[in-house]
């Protein structure tokens, strides 16, 4: 990378700590249907892995042989997310740094932008309760392409969408940065620069296998990201 034209965030935990939240929901539905609610650390492994996967955890043995498409699984996730999006911002906030993060690359005429997984009305509604919505320069989520991450179809619309905003940005100079496995592959298959944020909501396997993801670093917490996408715009890593 020659020089840095934009940074792309994976949005739940990696540019915002959702989890707080989640975790509140789940609590309340488990209360309501009679289950025991499970641990926080419990609860910050499946974020990543969407709404489907945060039910199951919730009910545990009665959806565990049933289908992604089962009726009583549907319902159980509706009913969730209608939950989340009703209080979506109580306790989410950005992770420790990565504001004054975002500030330099705003002071520096970087432009930065959200590639996730999490559909775009609930997304949308996170950022403007952050007042993030004019900073973030583009959003691209499911709704917007035929195939989500791990593909790289994403990542390739979002610097489509920067360049249609008049900002010169080459796929190959730009970070993104994420907690997922698909966040790496679909970043790597669009020949940016991959980082790991090891401090989002990874599983114990996750943290067992980090390595074989191919990320070009894994970076421990907000601070260690702050102080190497910086070096990286100062060319001085």
């Amino acid at each position: 990378m020659s020089k840095l034209d934009a940074v792309l965030f994976d949005l739940d935990g990696t540019l915002i700590d959702t989890a707080p939240d989640f975790i509140r929901i789940i609590g309340v539905m488990c209360a309501k249907h009679n289950h025991p609610t499970p641990s926080d650390a419990d609860i910050r492994e499946q974020v990543s892995a969407g709404a489907r996967a945060m039910v199951r955890l919730m009910f545990g043995d009665e959806l565990a042989e049933v289908a992604d498409t089962d009726d009583k699984l549907l319902a159980y996730r509706q009913e969730f997310l209608d939950l989340y999006e009703q209080d979506i911002c109580v306790d989410s906030q950005l992770f420790d740094g990565l504001d004054d993060l975002l500030k330099n690359l705003e002071n520096q005429g970087v432009p930065w932008g959200i590639v996730t997984n999490k559909p775009r009305y609930l997304a949308e509604n996170l950022l403007n309760k952050l007042n993030l919505t004019d900073r973030c320069r583009v959003l691209v989520c499911p709704d917007d392409v035929a195939n989500t991450k791990p593909d790289p179809e994403p990542i390739f619309l979002a610097v489509q969408r920067l360049n249609a905003l008049g900002v010169s940005v080459r796929a190959e100079n730009c970070i993104y940065v994420g907690d997922h496995i698909r966040d790496i592959q679909a970043g790597n298959a669009a020949q940016m620069t991959t980082v790991i944020a090891k401090f989002g909501y990874l599983s114990r396997a996750d943290h067992a296998n980090l390595h074989e993801w191919g990320a070009d670093v894994v970076l421990d917490t907000p601070d260690e990201l702050a102080r190497w996408v910086l070096a990286k715009l100062e060319n001085k890593a």
